[in-house]
This record gives structure tokens, C-alpha cells and sequence, in this order.
């Protein structure tokens, strides 16, 4: 069988729903650890320094998954990041086949980095910030989980690309794999080539840009106060 692309696109509605599922749990785990600084963590004092650890905190998420993109083998200049936050989605995309390790690798690097290791970190030294931003990261990696989850029953010699859509990618691969469905992902159907057009470094959409500036002024705004 030739080789082609299956398509798949993240449901966005559904990962929003495991999202909270994952940030419920993780807080009744924190609860269980450590009370104090669960309390503490949710008592915010300088909404101006939270908004901006916490946006830094994200896009740090999308700077690991490129970090380990090129260290396990992408081109730099393949990988372009981005706003989109009429999708909810910060993102970073490998706009070139990889393999399936790469991949797998690269999913992981956020939640295991700056999830659970500064969610451990945060407990044992009792650091509130760290610890809301790492509950955040941990919940924020919904779609992370999904894909890893997904991707990992698939063959071994499947390649995995992204592509000027920041909510879907392609597996290529000469198996047949479109009766592989999974909770939280859409299938789009199949395709020989994949337009990969945008090659803007950084790509920040309208309201991504109105959206930031409004939260930034509202963080400021409340430091005056």
C-alpha cells in the first residue's frame, strides 16, 4: 500500500472536559500531600506577577516540545510556534515528518519537566507559585496525554507531521489505520501531500493578541490598585 497521510484533529470540547478531570484529581492529590500549600496556592496576592509566570509558564510548555523536537532529530527551521486563543491553544508545531519516538519524546518533555517535576519540587520546598503553575501545566497537558496515548499503539515505523493547522497532524504511514479511533481525537480522512505553507516563526492570531493585552492591562490594573 502507498504511503499517505491520515488525518486527525483534537476535539476540543472533549480534551476542555479531561482537562478539568485532570486538574480535579490533581488537586485532591495535592490535598492529600500537603493542605497547607494547596491553600496557599490559591491565595493570590499579585494577580500581575501570577498572569505573567503563568503565560511565561506556557509558553515555556510549547518551548520544551521544540527542544525536544530537534534533539531527537527535527529541523529547527521546520518548527514554528503560536497564539490562538479563540481555540484555547498556545502551540508548537513540527511542520516535517518525524518518527514515532521523536514524537512520543516530545509530548512528554512539558508534563514530566515542568508538570510533575516541579509539582514534586513545589511540595517538598513548599513554593505555592510553583506549585499552581505545575497543577496548571499538569491539567494544560490534556491533549499532550491523549496524543501520546494514541500514538503509542500505533505501528513503530509510522511518521508523525504537523501542518498549518494548530489543532491537527498527520500520521503517514502505508498501513491501514483508519479504523483506529481514540477519545478526544477526530479522524479527518486521508491525504497524498500536506500543505505546509505558513512559515512565520511566531504567529499570533487577532484575538490572541487583543486577548493578552487585555489580560496583561487587567494585571496591572490590580497590582495599582
Amino acid at each position: 500500500m502507498k504511503k499517505k497521510y491520515y488525518i486527525y484533529e483534537m476535539d476540543i470540547n472533549i480534551l476542555n472536559i479531561i482537562s478539568i478531570v485532570i486538574l480535579v484529581a490533581t488537586v485532591l492529590l495535592s490535598f492529600l500531600l500537603n493542605k497547607t500549600i494547596l491553600i496557599k496556592s490559591f491565595i493570590i496576592n499579585d494577580y500581575f506577577i501570577f498572569i505573567l509566570a503563568f503565560i511565561c509558564y506556557l509558553i515555556l510548555h510549547e518551548i520544551l516540545h521544540s527542544i525536544a523536537y530537534v534533539i531527537h532529530g527535527a529541523n529547527f527551521k521546520n518548527v514554528t510556534y503560536g497564539m490562538a486563543l479563540e481555540k484555547g491553544v498556545f502551540y508548537c508545531l513540527c511542520k516535517q515528518n518525524i518518527t514515532k519516538k521523536n514524537i512520543l519524546i516530545s509530548l512528554m518533555y512539558p508534563l514530566f519537566f515542568i508538570g510533575i517535576v516541579t509539582y514534586i519540587i513545589s511540595i517538598i520546598y513548599s513554593l505555592p507559585l510553583l506549585h499552581i503553575l505545575s497543577i496548571c501545566n499538569i491539567s494544560g497537558a490534556a491533549g499532550d496525554i491523549i496524543m501520546f496515548i494514541f500514538i503509542i499503539k500505533l505501528p513503530k515505523d509510522i511518521e508523525y507531521t504537523e501542518f498549518d493547522n494548530e489543532t491537527s497532524f498527520g500520521i503517514y504511514t502505508n498501513k491501514e489505520i483508519s479504523q483506529e479511533r481514540h477519545f478526544g481525537l477526530k479522524y479527518l480522512g486521508t491525504k497524498n501531500t500536506l500543505k505546509r505553507e505558513d512559515k512565520t516563526k511566531i504567529k499570533i492570531s487577532k484575538v490572541s493578541k487583543i486577548s493578552l493585552i487585555i489580560i496583561i492591562l487587567f494585571g496591572l490594573l490590580t497590582k495599582l490598585i
